[in-house]
């Protein structure tokens, strides 16, 4: 058991409270046991200055890839999740499409044990909405709840059949847990290779138009409103979804949805060049949907903030554009670029930590552990920050196996320090010194 650990002097920000203040906490046998500003319960303990530094809840991501089981070339649920603790997440949940997919008992039985085994963070399973991600025969869902899924999608592959997307959400309704829908009308993407526009136009490249996702995102909150169960919508990206959402949760429909860092912040002229990191499904969109989606954020239409981390080895992505898979690296550069909407004031800080963590908790529930805060009691997941730290994103650097990133070489501003998972600092930037406190 590793001794308490005292925080010291840091800026808390925990939107589940409301509070924003600079103060200290103390961490004791995985949990947070004291905050405030008056001198701590005396005992021995080790000691982190956090002065000039944001101190929040642990970030969670409820969309992340980590390729296995099959796909180990990709990622690892080892190099996953410290991946993840480099970006500050605590807390993440792998979509199930892998090899084999996460579509029975036993797969997600592995999925838990070599997280428990080898990850670094808690990992949380989605299961399969149908067998195999097929889309033809609903997964034995009942069995996939009874293991501990926190959700159900066939991500990468959208629930096409209308019959089978509304029994999977009269089943939610019964397991109290969000059908996670890929929104993609493939039959209007077939081919497509970036967002449908002038810039697609330019480069010769089939687009992909943003009715697409509009469609589906309308049928499946028909169905939602029709079965009452609890759809959430993944990385939602065009103006249309946003006010579709919208307007579905002003009729009282069951909605939950994700926007990503990428979507939020790059626009499809960052294709230009052919650059395949720069290729991703749905697409990078124009600045147009991007001011869609941060003022679905502001005004909460859009729930949380997702990464949709989907790693690819070098020789994946280093081919011709028509055949590079789609898929952006995002774990460790997650909040570096989100930090520009806060320091652009777009989004407040507040907000932004808000989508990273309180929200994604309050989808979790209370079954998964007192998660997203810092009350008395709470699982000791902490993410510490500083958001003027200028830095460059170096792919060398990174945790995960997926350099793929279209921010290679960029600077951001705003860098996670340490992370800090129940009573364990999984990562912590070279200039975090710990020193001994004995009373």
């Amino acid at each position: 058991m590793n001794k308490p650990l005292l925080i010291k002097n840091g800026r808390i920000i925990d939107p589940s409270q409301k509070l924003d203040e600079v103060s200290s906490l103390l961490i004791a046998e995985g949990k947070i046991s004291w905050w405030g500003k008056g001198e701590p319960p005396k005992g021995d303990c080790d000691i982190l200055d956090a002065s000039g530094l944001v101190v929040c809840p642990g970030l969670i991501d409820l969309h992340t890839h980590l390729r296995e089981p099959g796909y180990e070339e990709k990622e690892t649920i080892a190099s996953g999740t410290r991946a993840a603790a480099r970006g500050g997440f605590t807390t993440i949940a792998c979509m199930p499409n892998t090899n084999p997919p996460l579509d029975s008992q036993t797969a997600i039985e592995y999925i838990k044990a070599t997280a428990a085994a080898e990850g670094v963070i808690r990992v949380l399973p989605i299961g399969c909405i149908s067998k195999g991600r097929q889309g033809k025969e609903l997964t034995e869902m009942g069995e996939l709840a009874e293991a501990g899924v926190i959700a159900f999608s066939d991500d990468g592959e959208p629930a096409l059949s209308s019959y089978i997307m509304r029994q999977a959400l009269d089943y939610s309704r019964a397991f109290d847990l969000p059908i996670t829908d890929h929104c993609e009308d493939t039959i209007l993407t077939e081919g497509g290779q970036m967002n449908e526009g002038v810039v697609s136009a330019k480069l010769g490249l089939r687009g992909i138009p943003n009715a697409a996702e509009d469609i589906i995102v309308a049928r499946d909150l028909a169905l939602a409103q029709l079965t009452g169960g609890w759809l959430h919508i993944a990385h939602t990206t065009t103006e249309g979804a946003v006010e579709l959402i919208r307007r579905a949760k002003e009729k009282g429909i069951r909605v939950t949805a994700e926007a990503t860092p990428h979507h939020l912040t790059l626009t499809e002229e960052r294709v230009i060049g052919y650059d395949t990191n720069a290729k991703v499904n749905p697409p990078l969109r124009t600045e147009r949907d991007i001011e869609a989606l941060i003022q679905g954020l502001n005004d909460n239409t859009i729930d949380i903030i997702a990464t949709d981390h989907a790693p690819h080895t070098e020789g994946d992505k280093l081919c011709e554009f028509a055949k590079a898979p789609f898929g952006i690296s995002g774990l460790e550069t997650a909040l570096g670029a989100l930090m520009g909407l806060v320091h652009d004031k777009k989004l407040s800080l507040t907000t932004l930590i808000a989508k990273l963590t309180y929200e994604p908790a309050r989808i979790l529930g209370d079954k998964r552990g007192k998660l997203g805060t810092l009350a008395i009691g709470a699982e000791a997941d902490i993410t510490i920050f500083d958001l003027d730290r200028e830095w460059v994103v170096n792919t060398k650097d990174f945790a995960s196996k997926g350099k793929n990133t279209p921010l290679a070489g960029e600077k951001l501003k705003g860098k996670v320090i340490a992370t800090i998972y129940g009573e364990t600092i999984v990562y912590k930037n070279d200039n975090v010194i710990l020193k001994e406190r004995s009373d």
